[in-house]
């Protein structure tokens, strides 16, 4: 059976990514709070793997373990902002790329994530974003920038760097949108929301990676209970 045409190009992107001689921002440290995200604080922490895709020239890995080294990195990067609106960050492993051992110089190929986003706000019951939001993450400048972390890391080290700079690309891309978190800027109602059984759907891949977080989530209310899905 043929792959659907976002897994397809999907994997082509990974391909790519996995000989790109760039190198993503670390995440490790967590460094200053950004003074955009205004009133910020997080509630629901979600991040699902269905149709993950697998990469060429990769590891194999545990995609649930993937998710959690995601969710911890997410809880360990905002949740130190403590404003006083709930928002829902929803995320979709859509693919990656652990490198395997290569040829220092020659043919090292480096680690990769795709993953999609949406970010809710509680009160509203919807997404503030105009769309899943799509981001490749490469593997972190450093020793191993030159051999690729193949050579350097286990695939568990890899998945959580790669945890950890999905976690700082997420936090730059929210950065961007001050608008999203300034209570001037929001309509002063919120509206009704779906229920809190519709949270997981908030981050399902559906035909293209463009949409492939977040249709539905969770619920509009800024009472609800917040965790960790």
């Amino acid at each position: 059976m043929p792959l659907p045409r976002f897994l397809l190009r999907t994997s082509a992107v990974l391909a790519t990514a996995a000989f790109l001689a760039g190198c993503s921002a670390s995440g490790e440290n967590l460094g200053a709070s950004r003074d955009e995200l205004g009133d910020f604080r997080l509630c629901y922490n979600i991040v699902t793997t269905n149709d993950a895709v697998q990469g060429p020239l990769s590891r194999e890995a545990d995609v649930e373990v993937f998710a959690d080294r995601i969710r911890d990195e997410i809880d360990r990067r905002f949740g130190r902002y403590e404003g006083d609106r709930l928002f829902h960050i929803a995320l979709h492993l859509d693919a990656y790329v652990l490198a395997v051992p290569g040829v220092p110089l020659i043919a090292s190929p480096r680690s990769a994530l795709i993953v999609s986003a949406n970010l809710w706000d509680d009160a509203l019951g919807g997404p503030v974003n105009d769309g899943a939001e799509q981001f490749t993450i490469l593997e972190s400048a450093g020793g191993s920038s030159v051999v690729g972390s193949g050579l350097t890391m286990s695939a568990e080290e890899q998945m959580t760097m790669l945890a950890q700079n999905a976690a700082l690309r997420i936090e730059t891309w929210m950065s961007e949108h001050p608008e999203w978190f300034d209570p001037a800027q929001r309509a002063d109602q919120a509206v009704d929301g779906d229920s809190p059984a519709t949270a997981e759907a908030a981050a399902e891949p559906e035909a293209e990676p463009a949409t492939s977080a977040a249709s539905s989530g969770p619920e509009g209310s800024a009472g609800a209970a917040c965790g960790r899905r």
